[in-house]
């Protein structure tokens, strides 16, 4: 660990002391450890013609955490002080019984980095970010007399932490991410319609502020809003859908991902529960968990309980061979631990979280797929969505999706709705594109009030016989 990241948190906490309180805390337990976070984040939102929002966030504090088989004592304080660090012991030490430990070995030690350390609060003054936010409503503006909205957003942060085990070795990260996201309203004949588009990750903002990168940007939401102009009523029932690829991986996240965390595996309270080594999709499905791809949103160099991440195949041609794991679930399972111990902040416990997770391609023209579709529909783009852990049931709703019959693409639809559960879903996958890719870098996941950046991805899909919910019968 290099002093540097610790410097911000020496004005406050002696290390020695830090780790001596964390050994007699640690006393019986089987696992643990001290997390220290200090994070800065600003956010500045253009809407309809005006500054909306500026925000800007520093936090820092503790975490003190002990574990003991399935106990967990966990305190938190955004004093980071000895004095406070002592009452937190005094709190996490009642989940501790006596007769416990030893310790567990502490997670391998890695120099790897896969993004800068650089703090891209600092890549543009206030008011050159509020100068491109102007340019990007005049420029939407611009391209079309029916946009009668326009919304822009810039978000930089800066996450530093470092982590003490009572053994060692101390382990830190320094976590950029940045993110613009664009709306367009447009109206025609009294009816309006949304495009959004958005992306980013842990990098600097200088790129992300160039008009190369913010204008394709701005015409993308663009062409979403106009294609929505001409939408006919989505048709319902039971039919083929073709996904297309990238972000509509967050429907395989969200039925398949949750579904494949150890905690619930482990707990029996997910629907893949017990189904290790048996066949849970279609030949052809292999689904990663990868938080080793440089500079993507959902990556970590490390996770927060100090382990590096892995690249992680979850299921390979159609098999069922991996859950991820954080290190308590993993030890309480016989597993190794994989990288995946997440947390949202200081304030938070880790558990078993995604990073990002995508299907590898296949060998099919996303054409000829289509080619097969008789009558169903073509989705590209998605929405909110509802996912029950237990059973793999969800509802999303889609952004973008195109009517197709006998082969052909024919006319946008509107109010579709894809309805089903993951296990069934994978199981009913009929092709599988030769187009993977992995999203723009805007996926953020909820789990038990926590949230975490992640990244989702995937080839163009046919998946037979999912129920559509529509407007029309």
């Amino acid at each position: 660990m290099t002093d540097s990241l610790f410097r911000p948190f020496e004005t406050h906490l002696d290390r020695e002391s830090a780790r001596e309180i964390l050994k007699s805390t640690l006393i019986g337990a089987e696992d643990g450890e001290l997390f220290l976070e200090r994070s800065r984040s600003e956010v500045l939102s253009f809407d309809d013609g005006r500054l909306r929002t500026s925000s800007f966030d520093a936090s820092e504090g503790f975490g003190l955490r002990a574990v003991q088989g399935e106990r967990v004592g966990y305190a938190h304080a955004t004093e980071i002080s000895e004095q406070a660090m002592r009452r937190a012991a005094g709190t996490v030490r009642l989940a501790v019984q006596a007769g416990g430990g030893p310790l567990c070995a502490a997670p391998p030690a890695t120099n790897r980095r896969l993004y800068s350390d650089h703090n891209p609060l600092s890549d543009s003054s206030f008011p050159a970010k509020i100068d491109i936010l102007r340019e990007i409503d005049a420029y939407a503006r611009g391209l079309d007399r029916r946009v009668v909205q326009v919304s822009a957003t810039i978000a930089a942060s800066h996450q530093e932490v470092v982590i003490l085990r009572a053994e060692g070795p101390d382990v830190s990260d320094s976590r950029p991410m940045v993110r613009m996201n664009v709306s367009v309203i447009v109206e025609q004949d009294g009816q309006r319609q949304t495009g959004y588009v958005g992306g980013g990750g842990r990098y600097g903002l200088g790129g992300m502020l160039e008009p190369s990168h913010w204008q394709p940007l701005v015409r993308e939401a663009l062409r979403i809003a106009v294609v929505n102009l001409a939408a006919i009523p989505a048709p319902a029932g039971v039919m083929d859908v073709a996904l297309g690829a990238g972000w509509p991986g967050i429907l395989l996240h969200e039925a398949v991902g949750h579904g494949l965390e150890g905690d619930f595996n482990r707990k029996g309270t997910s629907a893949f529960a017990g189904l290790m080594g048996q066949r849970i999709a279609a030949p052809g499905v292999t689904v990663l968990d990868d938080g080793t791809i440089p500079d993507r949103r959902g990556s970590i160099s490390i996770d927060d309980e100090g382990t590096p991440s892995g690249k992680n195949t979850l299921i390979e041609d159609g098999i069922l061979i991996g859950y991820m794991q954080d290190r308590q679930n993993a030890r309480l399972s016989g597993n190794a631990p994989t990288g995946n111990g997440r947390r949202q902040s200081f304030a938070h416990a880790p558990m078993p979280r995604m990073t990002n997770t995508y299907m590898l391609g296949g060998d099919v023209d996303p054409k000829d797929m289509l080619c097969d579709m008789k009558d169903g529909i073509y989705a590209v783009g998605f929405g909110g969505g509802q996912v029950d852990i237990t059973n793999g049931k969800f509802v999303f709703s889609c952004t973008e999706a195109y009517q197709v019959k006998n082969g052909k693409v024919g006319a946008p639809v509107k109010g579709a709705t894809l309805i089903g559960d993951g296990a069934t879903a994978l199981q009913q996958i009929r092709a599988i594109g030769n187009d993977m890719r992995l999203d723009d870098g805007m996926g953020n996941c909820g789990k038990q009030g926590q949230w975490v950046p992640v990244g989702v991805g995937q080839p163009s899909l046919l998946i037979g016989g999912l129920t559509v919910g529509g407007s029309a019968t």
